[in-house]
């Protein structure tokens, strides 16, 4: 017991364990990506459903779970998910027909949804505002791994075995991450706990969605993805089928996004300590606008061709490095106490905007990169938009201003 003590003490275990369950959503859908067509074979059409179902499923039950982890705390959340995480992980596993895996992946999704959710929780239950930031940012750099090597992981089990096999391989990481969670303190306290009961705390929905100091910071994050999900769908189009790059070679175009944010991550860390979070959102969302305008330019000049597109995209998906982390942690901070129901709320529009965006691309498609561009254009616009304009100051806030002149020092 004093051994489990002293790793709950321990801040890189707790970070590292977060960063592990924030990158359950990547190791649920990148790694079996490879094996799409061989499902596809063996059950029927419609493999691609279970990514939707998947992202459903991720999208609704983390409602359920954030209220939940308000009223009875953080730890008990984590080990049911990790629990329903690893049956629907099996039931995949053992799926027969096309029907029976999307059931299961949203089965699945229930689980899988509580870790990413709970971290950004705990984040905020235990650092400060500019810390939170940080660490934010620090759980990006590690996780980032995942959605590189998940797809190649995945295609080398699908060489050599049946497609059955990367979902048994994803059991066996769900049950390793779900031992690490035992590992985690319980950052919510009895007495900071909602005392209402849960029925009630699902009201707490509608305080957050009437409180725009809250929502300009989550809406942020939703509209930046929502442009992020247009480039995710529409890239694979315009880089394979517009400009004839070769499929081999979107996994490593793929990887340089991936390796932007983890580059303006580590930046973000350095400068949390010394700017406030709308310093940052801002100064970062104008890079974002920039990045945007370079993609327009460069499809409508074709002046270096995809090469142009290429480094557009990947300037755009950086910026995420900083937006994602200081808009997150300033929504969190406004929500205190709530914070496990605002973090469901954040990550259920987070991935909801990924269907906007689908929709979106799949209604003006016309045989052009424009859709995306275009679509990528309102978005950002609506990001920056909402980062520039003014944070209503609450009774219930501290004097912002006197906080963003106190020099708070990151904690390693």
């Amino acid at each position: 017991m004093e051994f489990v003590n002293k790793m709950r003490n321990n801040s890189f275990i707790f970070l590292s364990v977060l960063a592990s369950l924030m990158a359950v959503n990547s190791l649920s859908t990148d790694v079996y990506l490879p094996a799409l067509p061989a499902m596809t074979e063996m059950l029927g059409p419609g493999a691609e459903l279970t990514i939707s179902g998947y992202l459903f499923g991720f999208m609704i039950a983390q409602l359920v779970w954030g209220p939940i982890s308000d009223s009875i705390g953080r730890i008990k959340p984590l080990i049911m998910g990790s629990v329903l995480f690893v049956i629907g992980t099996i039931g995949c596993a053992t799926a027969d027909t096309m029907t029976e895996l999307v059931i299961w992946q949203i089965f699945q999704a229930i689980g899988a949804c509580v870790g990413p959710m709970l971290s950004r929780a705990m984040i905020r239950d235990r650092y400060s505002l500019a810390e939170a930031a940080d660490k934010l940012s620090l759980i990006t750099m590690l996780m980032a791994g995942a959605p590189i090597v998940g797809p190649s992981i995945g295609g080398l089990i699908v060489e050599f075995a049946s497609w059955h096999m990367i979902f048994w391989a994803v059991a066996v990481v769900g049950v390793l991450i779900g031992i690490g969670t035992f590992f985690l303190p319980e950052t919510l306290p009895e007495e900071r706990r909602n005392k209402a009961g849960i029925k009630k705390a699902f009201k707490i929905y509608g305080e957050l969605f009437a409180d725009w100091a809250f929502m300009k910071y989550t809406l942020c994050v939703a509209f930046f993805y929502m442009g992020a999900y247009a480039i995710i769908a529409g890239t694979p189009y315009v880089y394979i089928t517009y400009y004839g790059i070769p499929e081999r070679y979107f996994g490593a175009l793929f990887a340089m996004n991936v390796i932007g944010v983890v580059i303006m991550s580590s930046v973000n860390r350095a400068l949390v300590a010394r700017y406030t979070m709308d310093t940052l959102l801002r100064a970062s969302t104008l890079g974002t606008m920039a990045a945007v305008l370079l993609l327009v330019f460069m499809t409508y000049t074709n002046v270096w061709g995809v090469y142009g597109v290429i480094l557009s995209v990947v300037l755009i998906f950086a910026t995420n490095g900083i937006i994602s982390a200081c808009a997150t942690a300033a929504a969190l901070d406004k929500a205190g106490d709530k914070a496990g129901t605002a973090a469901a709320l954040i990550g259920s529009l987070q991935y909801g905007s990924g269907i906007v965006s689908s929709v979106a691309l799949a209604l003006f498609f016309n045989n052009t990169p424009w859709p995306m561009v275009g679509t990528v254009v309102v978005c950002m616009a609506i990001c920056a938009w909402l980062a520039w304009s003014k944070t209503p100051v609450r009774e219930t806030d501290e004097n912002d201003e006197e906080a963003d002149d106190d020099n708070m020092c990151t904690q390693e």
